[in-house]
């Protein structure tokens, strides 16, 4: 009653034996993919996190360098302006992480929160009443008035440009290792599996049980077993050249380092932008949202204080070199893969699965 070892010899096995080592195929198949794309996925996850943990060292550096302008510039706002900062910073490595948001929304949010203390703390430092609807009147006006001139949106571009990449190869790693995961537990078919007994198992039933498949045959086996499998090799080759293109752009025209190192920069220039402009966006101001109170003996402007560039931290330097040494690294490592899904018959019939160094193999029949 045998269906797959049928053989005109007599034979030790039986149809419950067969139906054994069909599930011993599936679970061996399972296991060989999964060892095959163990060093593929560790490497993948590995750099999702190294990535992940140099842009928050970034994001970082760059957080803390945009709250010490405010510190040391312009202190009269320094404590108000503490949470839109960390709001904004919050916001982009939300949107390198993949998060339904955009630069632009982030960079415009944290400006107008950014108006109504530089309006009452800089332009015009003695009001002293900033209630909930006058504030909310300043964020409004912000939009019509565009007190920080061309350096806001500025700041969106630089931003954008750069944060595009590392939002895309951040994506990207995440449907790579999708993909591994999808092929792992690719379902083996009926005729897989009744093929892969006959090449390892139908020798046991005539006691021949160190006689290996010929490499010739396993090849023929697995590839129409893995057919389905190594159809995504023209996908995969296209996903590492997308990978190599969003490495490139990142160290190049979209480097994400200098973008972040810069906010500060183009913070400073749009603060100082609006206090040249005091007199004429008060006058507005006025307009649109009444005359606050104000002290007795109206405070003069604060002075402007300009901030001196500062020089790039050892920290700063780390990040930059470690983000750029895990570029290089993970790429070159990505391109050696780039056969994965085409090579991966031959792969598995590879090591002690075939016979290489004897003249005596199993061809599906017979031993030859």
């Amino acid at each position: 009653d045998l269906q797959i070892c049928q053989h005109r010899a007599p034979t030790c096995c039986t149809k419950k034996m067969e139906e054994s080592y069909q599930a011993a195929v599936r679970r061996e198949r399972t296991q060989s993919i999964q060892a095959l794309n163990f060093e593929l996925k560790y490497m993948i996850v590995g750099h999702i996190t190294a990535f992940q943990e140099a842009f928050e060292s970034l994001l970082r550096f760059a957080e803390n360098r945009t709250s010490s302008l405010f510190e040391t510039a312009y202190r009269p706002m320094a404590k108000e302006a503490a949470e839109p900062v960390k709001e904004l910073f919050t916001d982009i490595s939300l949107y390198i992480l993949g998060a339904e948001t955009t630069v632009e929304s982030a960079v415009l949010r944290f400006f107008d929160s950014l108006f109504p203390l530089v309006y009452s703390r800089l332009i015009n430092p003695g009001i002293t009443d900033l209630s909930e609807d006058y504030t909310e009147c300043l964020r409004l006006t912000r939009q019509d008035i565009n007190p920080f001139g061309h350096y806001s949106k500025n700041m969106v571009t630089e931003l954008s440009k750069s944060l595009w990449a590392s939002r895309m190869l951040s994506q990207a790693l995440s449907l790579g290792i999708e993909v591994i995961n999808t092929t792992e537990h690719a379902a083996l078919t009926k005729e897989c599996s009744r093929a892969l007994v006959k090449m390892q198992y139908c020798p046991h039933c005539q006691g021949l049980t160190l006689i290996r498949p010929c490499v010739g045959y396993c090849l023929n086996v697995m590839r129409g077993c893995l057919a389905s499998v190594s159809e995504l090799d023209a996908q995969w080759r296209e996903f590492i050249s997308t990978l190599e293109y969003l490495t490139n752009e990142m160290a190049a025209s979209h480097d994400l380092e200098i973008a972040l190192s810069g906010i500060w920069n183009s913070i400073n220039e749009a603060i100082l932008h609006a206090q040249l402009n005091g007199p004429q966006l008060s006058a507005t101001v006025d307009k649109v949202c009444g005359q606050p109170k104000q002290q007795e003996g109206n405070l003069s402007s604060a002075s402007i204080v300009p901030v001196k560039e500062v020089t790039e931290t050892q920290t700063f330097m780390m990040a930059h070199t470690s983000l750029n040494n895990k570029r290089r690294e993970f790429i070159n490592y990505m391109k050696r893969s780039r056969t994965f899904y085409a090579s991966i018959a031959e792969r598995l019939c590879d090591g002690d699965l075939v016979m290489r160094d004897s003249s005596t193999c199993w061809n599906g029949e017979d031993v030859v």
